[in-house]
């Protein structure tokens, strides 16, 4: 195929994210919370799988006028950020009251600010500060049913965390523990689509059980960020 055209293919496959998105707040509008978070998942997926093809077709030196980056990011916002911010909103997780309305906006605000980091994503592949995984933030907060104090908690927590400058994994990028990293990140997605196929009352107890993932993921995270700081200032 001409690379071109193989390039051009890829750019319009991250650009899809965007119409997933659109799907996904309108899905929010008629309430229909499991299919936007269904729509969420998908946007996933094309984001894990953009940047291999990207390398693959070499995009960067067949288009060298074309930001994919930027419109990867772009893409990312909606769907990161903006998407299940507006679901917790819509589905009153917060409080539908203006403070309701000032912890919404505080994951835009916070996200827009680390997006726009030219260190967000560093050379040896981490995420600086909390690394906008608002969908599954908001996913969690209401698959397991927890109370308004606790999501509120949760976001104002979160988004604080944006400018804490912690070094978090990027999965798809950091050869760190990658087999075990993709062997869990496999059984996680397995088990956010069965709870998905459960909507509009996902199990409690499914919901509790894959946060072993995120709870993994955070853990190694941390331990990289605090082993890097050590052996940094034990030179």
């Amino acid at each position: 195929m001409n690379p071109v055209v193989s390039a051009w293919g890829v750019h319009l496959y991250t650009a899809l994210g965007a119409v997933l998105g659109f799907l996904g707040l309108e899905a929010v509008a008629s309430a229909n919370y499991g299919l936007a978070f269904f729509w969420m998942a998908v946007a996933t997926f094309i984001d894990s799988t953009d940047g291999t093809l990207a390398r693959r077709f070499r995009v960067k030196q067949v288009l060298p006028h074309f930001d994919g980056a930027r419109l990867d990011d772009i893409v990312d916002y909606l769907n990161y950020v903006v998407v299940p911010v507006v679901l917790a909103y819509h589905a009153r997780l917060v409080p539908s009251t203006w403070p309701g309305l000032l912890v919404a906006t505080m994951p835009l605000l916070a996200s827009g600010y680390g997006f726009c980091q030219i260190d967000a994503k560093t050379d040896d592949h981490f995420f600086k500060g909390f690394p906008s995984y608002w969908n599954i933030v908001v996913f969690y907060l209401y698959a397991l049913g927890t109370p308004t104090w606790f999501n509120v908690a949760t976001l104002s927590i979160f988004s604080v965390l944006v400018f804490v400058p912690i070094r978090y994994l990027y999965p798809s990028r950091n050869p760190t523990a990658r087999r075990t990293t993709y062997v869990l990140g496999a059984l996680w997605g397995g088990l956010m689509f069965w709870l998905l196929a459960q909507f509009p009352q996902p199990s409690r107890l499914l919901a509790w059980v894959s946060l072993f993932f995120p709870v993994y993921y955070m853990a190694l995270s941390v331990h990289l960020h605090l082993r890097a700081n050590a052996s940094t200032n034990g030179r």
